[in-house]
């Protein structure tokens, strides 16, 4: 069942329009439109039958059991056709490889895609620029140049592009990276993470100093303390919300193509490390949809699985992508990004608190059981259409697992997915019972939670509501991480997760979040103190448990 406020975001954003802007789409015409396009790969692969595969997508969606990411919903079916929401491009040190990717990027941002980039092999501010005998002007400048473009360019006409701007720890640029965005007005439309190594980690145990070297001639500029880098990165959090950690070491272990390269850089939301040009489809399964009676139904949730894999593996072969070296690397390589959604509301129907051990041991249980049965729908596909092209030399190939896909999950955040379908957003805790959330950029919507409503005609113990209705700013960072923690253990890529603070969070805990967050074995981690921002999508408001 789809309620005002989904049916406003559909109307503005995703529904098909005439040439006066008036909407000529139904929410199951649109499910109908992106079920018929995507089932269309059906056919390279011979399949007389996808006819019944474009009905098995169209009732999986229909039925707000399983979401696509919002570039599917916009663009599948239409003349633009780019379905993919992240993407990571390379920038090398010299003024081509910048310009060449702010123009690409425009492309992305145009059609509905997020852009990361790590701006680590760009020479510090003040280095030698032997061509003009002129000076550079570092990192931070040039993501000043990418940022404004970001501006101008609207994603198809539905909303501003995404950013994902990564610097590595040992960058001499570091500091101003870090403490760039207490400035409101910069960099309004980047997410930054610090690309923090084993190497920091080491120096900041042990108390010791950390060398920051030049990317152009690998020479140690100077040294600095790990552990005032590490405070710094956290007062800045403290102060802007940013930036987040990304370990990007802990990420290249898991790297399914060592043979291809090293990871640089993530997605906007941090969740797809990606390698220079590839792109990924995410989707995710709305977990509320599979509780029965208070317990998981495992089957309908393995034959979903399946469903949603394929689905996925079918968008690479339909996508239009902005750029042929886009389209070379995400062919080769196949990486998909199942995920999950509506995780709280799950534990809520099941009569869990988030903050438990219980909710925990779901967690586990349920990501290890959708990673598997992912892997069996990839091995599956293998068997039907073949392998990967880039399978030899990966870690499938090591392991004689044949996949189809190099990778097949992934946590995202799904805000405006989770919305539509009516459900918690990822793997968050709910929000609130109520509060107000900005959509659209502009439009001010109080959401109310649904399954809080329904239990309150029931008239349920108020001990029970006050139980299972664990709200962001009353979970403990523990237990956020913990939360992450068994989730990341079975998902290939990384996973979406905010530790919320309130007001009166120490700079001290953010410190120990981040580094907690290493110690756990976590790909990344983002802290949000209440408050931090002039400018909140989500602030409490009216009935509330905050």
């Amino acid at each position: 069942m789809i309620d005002e406020n989904a049916l406003l975001i559909l109307e503005r954003r995703y529904l098909l329009k005439d040439a006066k802007g008036k909407v000529v789409e139904t929410p199951e015409g649109m499910f109908r439109r992106v079920a018929s396009h995507v089932a269309q790969a059906e056919k390279n692969y011979k399949n007389t039958d996808f006819k019944r595969m474009e009905d098995e997508f169209f009732k999986m969606m229909n039925n707000l059991e399983f979401l696509p990411n919002s570039p599917t919903l916009m663009n599948a079916g239409k003349e633009l056709g780019q379905l993919a929401a992240c993407f990571v491009l390379p920038i090398e040190d010299s003024l081509d490889s910048i310009f060449d990717a702010v123009k690409l990027t425009a492309k992305i941002h145009q059609s509905g895609g997020g852009t990361g980039f790590s701006f680590s092999r760009l020479r510090p501010k003040g280095d030698v620029v032997a061509s003009t005998m002129g000076v550079a002007s570092g990192p931070v400048s040039f993501m000043r140049v990418f940022n404004m473009a970001t501006e101008v360019i609207k994603q198809g006409g539905t909303r501003r592009g995404a950013n994902m701007g990564v610097l590595r720890v040992d960058h001499p640029d570091i500091e101003e990276f870090v403490t760039v965005k207490r400035d409101p007005n910069e960099l309004t439309n980047f997410n930054l993470s610090v690309a923090i190594t084993d190497r920091f980690m080491e120096c900041y145990f042990g108390d010791r100093e950390f060398e920051l070297i030049n990317p152009r001639n690998k020479e140690v500029v100077r040294k600095v303390k790990a552990k005032r880098i590490m405070q710094l990165i956290a007062e800045s959090a403290y102060f802007s919300g940013e930036p987040g950690c990304l370990f990007i070491d802990t990420i290249n272990k898991d790297n399914p193509l060592p043979h291809l390269g090293e990871i640089e850089a993530t997605n906007p939301c941090s969740e797809q490390p990606l390698l220079p040009y590839e792109s990924c489809c995410l989707g995710s399964i709305n977990l509320s949809k599979f509780v029965d009676d208070g317990k998981i139904n495992w089957e309908r949730l393995r034959r979903t699985v399946h469903l949603a894999v394929r689905f996925l593996d079918d968008i690479i072969d339909v996508n239009r992508y902005p750029h042929s070296e886009i389209e070379r690397m995400t062919k080769m390589n196949r990486k998909i990004g199942l995920g999950v959604m509506g995780f709280a509301h799950m534990l809520i129907k099941m009569s869990i608190p988030y903050d438990s051990e219980e909710a925990e041991k779901v967690a586990e249980e349920l990501m290890a059981f959708i990673q598997k049965e992912s892997k069996i729908a990839s091995r599956m596909l293998a068997e039907e259409r073949g392998v990967f092209p880039s399978y030899v030399g990966s870690k499938w190939e090591k392991m004689s697992l044949p996949q189809r896909n190099a990778t097949t999950t992934t946590l995202a955040p799904t805000g405006t997915l989770s919305l539509i379908a009516g459900t918690s957003g990822g793997i968050e805790p709910i929000f609130d019972v109520s509060y107000t959330r900005i959509i659209l950029g502009d439009i001010k919507v109080t959401i109310e939670d649904p399954l809080y409503r329904e239990l309150l005609g029931k008239r349920e113990s108020k001990e029970k509501m006050e139980r299972v209705f664990r709200v962001a700013y009353s979970v403990s960072p523990e237990w956020h991480l913990r939360i992450q923690r068994a989730f990341q253990r079975h998902i290939d890529n990384g996973v979406s997760k905010t530790v919320n603070l309130p007001e009166s969070a120490k700079i001290e805990e953010i410190e120990d979040i981040f580094v907690r967050a290493y110690k756990f074995g976590l790909k990344g981690v983002t802290v949000f103190r209440n408050k931090s921002r002039q400018y909140q999508v989500l602030s409490c408001s009216g009935q509330t448990l905050c």
